[in-house]
């Protein structure tokens, strides 16, 4: 299973609608171009311009990455196992 972590603070369980998701899927979840970032057997999936468009800082998404030493991150963010990607 995987997780939409919303800037609202909100965590909601998702799956993909096949086996992986698409890239639509992600891209509508996130609301914009997607970037990885690589948390050992995971993946975070955030809105590549997500700093320039001034989105509002995810507090869940941030408290995840921070163990891997990230700063910090904005919009909402899907985190799901390397292989639904």
């Amino acid at each position: 299973m995987s997780t939409l972590y919303k800037t609202s603070g909100e965590k909601v369980t998702i799956s993909p609608r096949r086996k992986r998701f698409s890239l639509t899927e992600l891209q509508e979840l996130v609301g914009g171009y997607i970037e990885y970032i690589h948390l050992k057997d995971h993946v975070l999936v955030v809105n590549e311009e997500g700093r320039l468009y001034g989105l509002p800082v995810n507090p869940g998404a941030t408290q995840l990455v921070r163990q891997f030493g990230y700063d910090f991150i904005v919009g909402d963010a899907v985190y799901c196992r390397k292989a639904e990607v």
